[in-house]
């Protein structure tokens, strides 16, 4: 698109159906890989890629090319297809409905790349279900509850 220039930066967050934890260690570099070619084969910038066993991290510099949800779907789709195909786990894997997706300023990159990249120190003080309710808060989202994800208590 000729003479559009674009600077949106979104942490894209999505979760593993039923909150399961599906994504070993032995896996993630691959998946993460295989994510960034994704991002890559959409014209997109990605930053930063993290899976943890039971969500994802992703943040990006979108592009006026794309929607966020048909990158989020693009990525959701071919990565559960991926995950499928290499056989990693027993049982057929899904990531579940929904997604979130929130917006930084450039000054702000520095510091979600090193979030994301620290997932597993923070995860150690804080679970999933909170850093995602943090989220919700902290970006002042309204929201039903029963429309977020399905939440395993452990």
């Amino acid at each position: 698109m000729a003479n559009t220039y674009t600077q949106i930066y979104i942490q894209i967050v999505f979760a593993v159906k039923g909150r399961q934890n599906l994504i070993s260690k032995e896996n993630r570099e691959e998946l993460h890989k295989f994510i960034t070619g994704i991002v890559s084969n959409r014209n997109q910038k990605l930053f930063a890629v993290f899976a943890m066993p039971d969500h994802v991290h992703i943040l990006v510099s979108m592009g006026p090319t794309i929607t966020v949800s048909d990158l989020v779907r693009d990525i959701k789709a071919a990565s559960s297809k991926f995950i499928n195909e290499k056989g990693w786990i027993n049982e057929k894997f899904n990531w579940q409905e929904g997604y979130g997706a929130f917006s930084y300023s450039k000054s702000n990159i520095d510091s979600v790349v090193k979030y994301i990249l620290n997932q597993e120190e923070h995860h150690k003080k804080k679970t999933f279900k909170e850093e995602y309710l943090d989220f919700m808060s902290k970006f002042e989202i309204e929201y039903d509850p029963k429309y977020l994800f399905e939440w395993i208590e452990n």
